[in-house]
């Protein structure tokens, strides 16, 4: 594949180091469970004894899919742009979480069918008004999935250059959850009715018809095969965006959180490009939608939250950012035993 990504495993030359200063603290070894892990795993990823989250940001990619045209979604495709000016009108959850955390939020236009107008928040990375029915077609050329990759890195590139360190990738796209289950499908093999849901909110028959209609989109492209054969075929521009996205985040040692299905199928093909990215990913929750738990499984991760969300925009993100902040600041600042005069 063309791209120029150079991601590094995250050294454990501080592991000794780190666990003893974990372990210093006072309470019982393991006491604080996952958040000891995260802490390990946040001063590994900085390389630092004393590590911190600098200038927290979500990227919501928003991208429109022809699929839609085939009923695989309980909502229209006009609500891709609708959902986008209510998070620029600062009215969605992912809006509200983020205000709550203090979490930098943008809003990028990967390829929403809809000429939408400048704003202030919002950035225009569009590759095209949504990706091409890949019931009849592929959904974007292999040319617009690189550049779709690229677009996601830049726009990471730019947070790195402003001073952040954590970063989070969400989506918004009708019909989003048919191109993540294919990508899941083609990249794992793992069956292609566990890796499919309900989405937006199927009921059986929907859902029934959606399988169906993934079978047949599977049964017309036959042969798909590798990151850039699969984004290709069944990708959206944001999904393509997010993978980009991910490789730049892990080349630049930012520690990244992983929001649920769609993000986590963008990251599956980014982890086919370069597996090291995952030493840098935490998982902020298991979603409810069908699938995720096996693609989680497959990455060999455990979720810190399992709140049955199923609603994308990276909320999963900005709940679980306050046990990010919580691991920093037991590692930096709670007492250790000889601190404390706490006999151990």
């Amino acid at each position: 594949m063309p791209l120029d990504f150079v991601v590094t495993p995250v050294s454990s030359a501080l592991t000794p180091a780190l666990q003893a200063k974990i372990d210093q603290k006072t309470k019982p070894q393991g006491s604080l469970g996952q958040l000891e892990s995260l802490a390990l795993q946040i001063g590994l990823i900085q390389g630092s004894l004393s590590p911190s989250l600098n200038n927290p940001c979500i990227i919501v990619f928003a991208g429109d899919h022809g699929i839609a045209e085939a009923g695989v979604s309980a909502y229209p495709q006009a609500v891709t742009g609708q959902m986008v000016a209510n998070f620029l009108n600062g009215g969605a959850a992912i809006n509200v979480f983020a205000r709550q955390h203090g979490i930098e939020l943008l809003i990028v236009d990967a390829g929403v069918n809809a000429d939408l107008p400048a704003h202030p928040r919002l950035i225009d990375a569009k590759i095209a008004k949504g990706t091409r029915n890949f019931l009849t077609h592929t959904a974007m050329t292999a040319d617009d999935a690189l550049k779709a990759m690229r677009k996601g890195a830049a726009l990471v590139s730019e947070r790195h250059q402003n001073g952040c360190n954590c970063i989070g990738f969400g989506e918004m796209g009708i019909g989003n959850t048919s191109s993540a289950a294919l990508i899941m499908h083609c990249l794992t093999d793992i069956p292609l009715a566990q890796c499919v849901g309900r989405g937006t909110g199927l009921a059986d028959r929907q859902l029934a018809h959606k399988v169906s209609v993934l079978q047949q989109v599977l049964n017309r492209h036959p042969g798909v095969s590798g990151v850039l054969g699969v984004l290709s075929a069944f990708g959206g521009f944001e999904i393509a965006m997010m993978a980009g996205a991910y490789l730049k985040a892990a080349e630049l040692n930012m520690l990244i959180g992983v929001d649920g299905f769609i993000a986590g199928a963008a990251l599956l093909a980014a982890s086919r490009y370069c597996p090291e990215v995952l030493d840098y990913c935490v998982f902020s929750h298991v979603s409810h939608e069908q699938g995720h738990q096996a693609l989680l499984d497959h990455f060999n991760a455990a979720a810190l939250l399992n709140l049955e969300l199923r609603l994308g925009e990276g909320s999963g993100i900005a709940m679980a950012y306050p046990l990010l902040q919580s691991a920093v600041l037991f590692l930096n600042e709670m007492a250790s035993f000889d601190e404390a005069g706490v006999d151990h």
